[in-house]
Formats: C-alpha cells, sequence, structure tokens
C-alpha cells in the first residue's frame, strides 16, 4: 500500500499492521539495492515492511509492502520516523536499516527472526546490539557508487572497542563504542561523531522509549551488549552506506582510487563468516 506522506501513513497505520509484528523500517536514500533490502527483510521474516522515502525511488509494486513517500534526508530523519511507529506500537519488535543494508544473525539461514526475537525474550532482553560491518566492491572502475552483490568485500579485522562514559566521565556498564571498517581507514573523511560502527539495529518498541540520532537509545540497557549474568546474542548489519557515501562526497571522492587493502576478504553472504571473524555473538543460542 502507498501512502501519500508520513502523517498519512501514521494516520492509519493502527489498523492496518499487524500488532504482532515484528516490523522492519526501511529507509531509502537513493536507487542503489533497494529491491534486495526489501526482499533481504521479507526473507527473514519480518511480518510488516515499511518502506520511506522520496516518491521516485519507492518500490511500485507495493504489494506485502507500506511505501511511505517522505524525506529521509532530514536531520536524524531516520530517528523522528522510528519514534512516530514505536509510540504507536509498543511491545512490538522492529529493525531499522538503510537501502543497500542488509541484517545477518547466528543461524539465519535456518532460522527466521521471529525465532530470534522469541530466544531474545526468554532472555529478558529487549534489545540486539548489531554491529554495521562496511562492504564494498572491490573495483570502483567497474561499480562507481561501490555497490556490487557479486563483488561485494568486508574488512575481515581493524576492529575494536573503547569505553563509553557518562557526560560526567563514568564508564557506563555493558557499553562500548565500536570501531573498524572504512569508518576508521578513511576516519580523516568522517565527522568524529558518526565513526561508531554499533547500532541498536534491533528492539522492542516501549512506552516513552526513544531512538538518537546516534543510533542508541534513551533507556540505557537497551544499548549494552549483554545482561550482567552472561553473553547475549548479537547481529551485524552489512551496509554498503558508508562506501557509497565516501564515493559520492566531494570532500572523499577523489581522495579515494579503491577500497581494497591486505585484509580485505570476500563477503560470502553467510552468518557462518561473520560469526567465524567475531563480528556477531550466537551467545547461549545453538
Amino acid at each position: 500500500m502507498r501512502h501519500s506522506s508520513l502523517s498519512a501513513f501514521l494516520d492509519v497505520a493502527p489498523t492496518q499492521l499487524s500488532p504482532k509484528g515484528p516490523f522492519a523500517l526501511v529507509f531509502v536514500e537513493d536507487a542503489a539495492e533497494v529491491d534486495s533490502t526489501i526482499a533481504h527483510v521479507r526473507k527473514a521474516g519480518f511480518r510488516e515492511v515499511l518502506v520511506f522515502g522520496a516518491a521516485d525511488l519507492l518500490p511500485r509494486k507495493h504489494e506485502g509492502l507500506h511505501v511511505v513517500v517522505t524525506n529521509v534526508h532530514e536531520e536524524d530523519a531516520f530517528a523522528k520516523i522510528t519514534n512516530a511507529v514505536i509510540k504507536l506500537f509498543p511491545g512490538v519488535w522492529m529493525h531499522y536499516c538503510f537501502n543497500a543494508e542488509y541484517l545477518f544473525f547466528p543461524f539465519c539461514e535456518t532460522r527466521n527472526i521471529r525465532e530470534l526475537i522469541a530466544f531474545n525474550v526468554e532472555e529478558r532482553r529487549h534489545s540486539v546490539l548489531t554491529y554495521v560491518v562496511d562492504l564494498y566492491s572491490n573495483d570502483l572502475g567497474k561499480h562507481a557508487n561501490a555497490v556490487s552483490l557479486e563483488q561485494a568485500h568486508m574488512d575481515k579485522s581493524g576492529y575494536y572497542a573503547l569505553a563509553r562514559f557518562t557526560e560526567d566521565g563514568e564508564a557506563l556498564d555493558r557499553q562500548l563504542d565500536f570501531f573498524g571498517g572504512l569508518r576508521w581507514r578513511f576516519e580523516e573523511h568522517i565527522p568524529w561523531t558518526r565513526r561508531r560502527i554499533d547500532r541498536v539495529g534491533l528492539f522492542q518498541a516501549a512506552k516513552g522509549l526513544e531512538l538518537r540520532g546516534d543510533h542508541t537509545f534513551n533507556v540505557q540497557e537497551y544499548n549494552t551488549y549483554s545482561c550482567p549474568w552472561h553473553h547475549n546474542i548479537s547481529a551485524t548489519v552489512c551496509s554498503f552506506r558508508t562506501a557509497k557515501a565516501l564515493v559520492s562526497n566531494p570532500g572523499s571522492m577523489y581522495e579515494i582510487p579503491h577500497f581494497w587493502w591486505k585484509n580485505s576478504v570476500k563477503f560470502e553472504w553467510n552468518s557462518n563468516q561473520l560469526l567465524e571473524l567475531g563480528l556477531m555473538e550466537p551467545g547461549q543460542w545453538f
């Protein structure tokens, strides 16, 4: 179904969307891999797929989708839109991503997102921490926008974490700032406030919960990587978004001939590769 504006969608959403969820919110910033992104979240098992973006970029076929015409390039638009949906559907699990981004979680080849959520609920967790793993084509001559599903590569090393502190300088419990990938290798082109690669990419909506522009929530427990008593499951968002930005922004596009380096490996499009590289955690889920 197509909605002419965000307000028009929000007016009818409570009667048109399944209150069971889970929801996938896809923010379409450009024309790159819109269809494959939508196909990926549908295959993962999300009951409702909500697609936001400019009219000329949204898919023309709306079967099984809610397509919403809106501006996703405003400051923190993804957070504002997500918060509007959270307010309408407390209790529903949600995932948000941008086009040319793909959610992977442990054993996702044989288990769907609803099974993952059920396990996480049993663990008394209301969020799943996700790490954004940068994808990029190994040949920018052939793929000027750095996007190629067939030639997608990633960094196999170079990831690290630092303690996260409050404004008063106190270390936050079970929270870390994670770095790596293209944002680390080309940090001179990335504002320091956007160099982190951690994102709470899967969460349960709740009354009063708000997503912030830095991809964290106002409820601190949502931002933790595990509960106090054992490790919890985590996931990855494999993303061409940073690569696209680096090859299109005037300040960096002429400074980067390629993304290839000695620690580049071809992305195999499976969860096992990500688990073996330590880019996500199965926790107690086997």
